[in-house]
């Protein structure tokens, strides 16, 4: 299970740049970044403070909306 950073979460996606933002904190004022497969984590001091993600849409795939509408389940489908 994937725990955030924080109970709110800003989401951004530019369409045109295909990046998406997630802040875990607003403003972010991140003062250290790491870029790692096309995403780049934000951080202040030690805590992840936010995500950039570019070419988003590379991480869309068919299969995770085909999990998610149940028709890999058998129960579900």
């Amino acid at each position: 299970m994937l725990t955030a950073p924080s109970s709110r979460i800003w989401i951004d996606y530019d369409e045109e740049a295909d990046v998406l933002y997630i802040s875990f904190r607003k403003p972010q004022r991140a003062n250290d970044s790491l870029l790692e497969d096309n995403i780049i984590y934000h951080y202040r001091d030690r805590d992840l403070v936010g995500l950039t993600v570019l070419k988003a849409s590379d991480f869309n795939s068919g299969d995770s909306e085909n999990k998610i509408n149940g028709s890999e389940n058998p129960e579900m489908g």
